[in-house]
């Protein structure tokens, strides 16, 4: 199903990812409502095309009122909004289940009250997985979920709430697990974090764990190109697909190309310990993306071409 001239919610639309698939949905002729409390989101994100979108409703996924005066009359649900950092799960696990499981929940059942039946839904890869097992990398997508942070918990939940009311009421699940996501507007990340550092100490960067840790990283106009080919190729039922790069990098690896990027040399690497970054670091994440390949997409960006062009837009942005 093309998804295009069509009347879309996105929940988190003024967030990082959230403000691209925004664009990205009103290139394609479509309507567009965004549901947001703008506490991690930014007005700015939406900075020359706020005319062009219907309503911005600043609400909470929350507050069952908002949801149902941001669903009047919606034929897709893509949710975003969420409870994102990772590190703060680990030190407030309730506050972090109350936004994402219980808000996850409280969309699900507006939505099950007024008849609409299709939602894509932003999960993650690393979190959901978590410590995986060697033989089981690149993680397919039935691989059991193993979180080790209530971050990824909480999507293992959103998820397993996404499957039971699919198979219970009929609805059209997109999960999109999603590798670590970088670009313009992108506010905390690795990359983000070794600029700013860097800005601050042109001569030493602080490296959280031992610079070790395995990731895939993901430049975000190649994330919205999949995940709209994925949720286009999901007519019923419950799918996932992993969504990241085939090549992976370690944290120092990433380093060497902010340090690049941002024209510096002889940089000293400070470490702060083992081979986990902070408590719920997964250690090593490499997604398979063989299922969103068969569908004919492929990304775009190289890691170096990635790194180059967020790093430029943060030059051209020191104070976002």
């Amino acid at each position: 199903m093309k998804i295009n001239k069509r009347k879309i919610l996105i929940t988190g639309g003024s967030g990082f990812i959230g403000s691209h698939l925004v664009r990205r949905l009103l290139e394609l002729s479509n309507e567009i409502i965004i549901l947001d409390n703008f506490s991690t989101g930014r007005f700015e994100n939406l900075r020359g095309v706020e005319d062009r979108i219907s309503n911005i409703i600043e609400g909470d996924i929350q507050n069952l009122k908002d949801i149902e005066e941001a669903l009047d009359e919606v034929d897709i649900i893509f949710h975003y909004a969420a409870d994102p950092y990772v590190k703060d799960s680990v030190y407030n696990p309730v506050n972090n289940f109350e936004i994402n499981v219980m808000g996850t929940l409280n969309l699900l059942e507006v939505m099950r009250k007024v008849g609409i039946k299709q939602i894509v839904f932003a999960s993650s890869g690393g979190t959901l997985y978590g410590d995986v097992k060697m033989d089981k990398i690149p993680t397919k997508e039935d691989v059991q979920f193993n979180p080790i942070s209530p971050y990824g918990a909480s999507k293992a939940s959103c998820e397993s709430y996404l499957s039971a009311y699919s198979s219970s009421y009929d609805f059209i699940v997109t999960s999109v697990r999603f590798a670590n996501i970088y670009g313009p507007f992108s506010d905390h990340g690795v990359m983000y974090d070794f600029f700013h550092k860097l800005k601050q100490n042109k001569e030493q960067l602080e490296i959280l764990g031992d610079g070790s840790q395995i990731k895939s990283y993901m430049y975000i106009s190649d994330c919205i190109d999949a995940t709209l080919i994925a949720a286009e190729n999901t007519n019923t039922g419950f799918e996932a697909f992993n969504l990241g790069v085939e090549r992976v990098a370690s944290v120092n690896e990433i380093a060497n190309l902010v340090v690049k990027e941002m024209n510096l040399k002889d940089v000293e690497y400070i470490y702060t310990g083992g081979e986990r970054g902070w408590v719920g670091d997964v250690k090593r994440s490499s997604l398979s993306i063989e299922k969103i390949k068969s569908l004919g997409w492929k990304p775009k960006f190289t890691l170096k071409e990635g790194v180059r062009k967020y790093i430029n837009w943060l030059k051209e942005h020191e104070n976002y």
